[in-house]
């Protein structure tokens, strides 16, 4: 067989598990409560109406890549700080691609790159791309708070960037001022940037603020700040994302995400731009999936799991060791196949796997019914007892 040259880089990108988990409900209808694609909200209908009327008017070449630019105006008339759209604010591909553009438009090779442990693991795959090195910094449960001293010693000479995630994906812990004042002291004494990926700003609970890292002055111009549309407005297929940075930083990302990919889909982003000139508070985050959040905290501790109730976001990590003796992958591959009910192995947000083998993720961002039915499913199944005879 023909060896073609592969780059070494695709060898340190993040493989996710969770389509190969999917997989394991052999045809059945699985309660999917492990990707995070958005069962709720329900996507808006004025922004459906708006795709398909610009679509209908041939709205379907080329955008300019810094992106449609009435979509910038109506996103940064949206965002709590003074952001200007011509030159601070640029439309992406989604959050991923934003979030590659940040990293390669600041990482060097070799350079090192601050990640909190867990993570989303496109955070080291980005990371790879641009030829860095990862150091994590373990967060524990309950609160998933980072050791000052460990971050302190995490920084050096070789440190560019700080990845972040607030909201954050996987364990929904919200960055405090305090956190960020810290942050943004060694960021200043090293001078690196702070990567912060806020797609979950719309979901705050029990009437907490999000602290965003373009609020914080020391960290303004040297703050990159992720948004998106695809959980909030629940168009994860569009790839609406964008990108908030000081005019230097903006001018360096936008010569990456012109290079890699010229731009978005011009008849979606018309769309959003349409129902935010509709609706003047269209883009500003509001969802509550407190509901959601309660019930999916109610449901895995009644089946014997202990949850850590997060302070936003979409998502619960919960801890297995209470009624398992197996690791987290194992026994999210037996739910799926014996209970019908899928969520994700708390090691696939660790670099290292062993140690997420006690956790698992479960996204409450579901209809109510979709909740009640892995409920029922998992009273049915009753996982304490069948851990225990397994």
């Amino acid at each position: 067989m023909t060896q073609f040259p592969v780059a070494a880089r695709v060898g340190k990108l993040a493989r996710s598990g969770l389509f190969k988990l999917l997989s394991e409900g052999h045809g059945e209808k699985v309660v999917d409560l492990a990707l995070g694609v958005p069962g709720a909200p329900a996507t808006p209908p004025r922004l459906i109406e708006t795709a398909c009327a610009a679509l209908r008017e041939g709205i379907n070449q080329y955008e300019v890549p810094d992106g449609n630019l009435e979509l910038r105006r109506r996103i940064a008339a949206a965002l709590p700080t003074p952001t200007d759209p011509l030159t601070e604010l640029t439309v992406t591909v989604g959050a991923s691609e934003a979030l590659s553009a940040a990293v390669l438009a600041t990482v060097n090779p070799g350079d090192e790159v601050i990640v909190f442990e867990p993570f989303y693991e496109n955070f080291l795959s980005a990371i790879a791309l641009a030829g860095g090195v990862p150091r994590p910094v373990r967060v524990h449960a309950p609160d998933w708070r980072y050791d000052p001293a460990e971050l302190r010693a995490s920084f050096g000479p070789r440190t560019t960037a700080i990845v972040l995630c607030t909201p954050n994906n996987p364990t929904g812990h919200m960055l405090t001022p305090q956190e960020f004042a810290e942050i943004a002291e060694l960021c200043e004494r090293w001078n690196a940037v702070v990567i912060s990926d806020e797609i979950y700003a719309g979901y705050v609970h029990e009437g907490r603020q999000h602290v965003s890292a373009a609020d914080l002055p020391a960290l303004r111009e040297r703050g990159i700040v992720i948004g998106s549309l695809s959980k909030s407005h629940a168009v994860s297929g569009w790839r609406i994302g964008y990108l908030r940075a000081c005019t230097a930083l903006t001018s360096a990302v936008r010569r990456v995400h012109e290079a890699v990919c010229g731009g978005g889909a011009t008849p979606l982003q018309e769309a959003a731009a349409r129902a935010a000139a509709m609706e003047p508070d269209f883009l500003t985050p509001r969802s509550d999936l407190s509901v959601q959040r309660n019930l999916a905290t109610y449901i895995f501790s009644a089946a014997g799991f202990r949850c850590f109730p997060p302070d936003g976001g979409c998502y619960v990590m919960a801890d297995i060791r209470h009624i398992t003796d197996e690791d987290s992958e194992s026994l999210a591959y037996r739910l799926v196949r014996e209970a019908g009910v899928m969520v994700a192995p708390g090691t696939f947000f660790y670099a290292g796997s062993a140690a997420g083998a006690g956790l698992i993720r479960i996204a409450f961002n579901r209809r109510i019914e979709t909740l009640n039915e892995a409920e029922r499913r998992l009273s049915a199944y009753r996982p304490r007892e069948h851990a225990q005879s397994s």
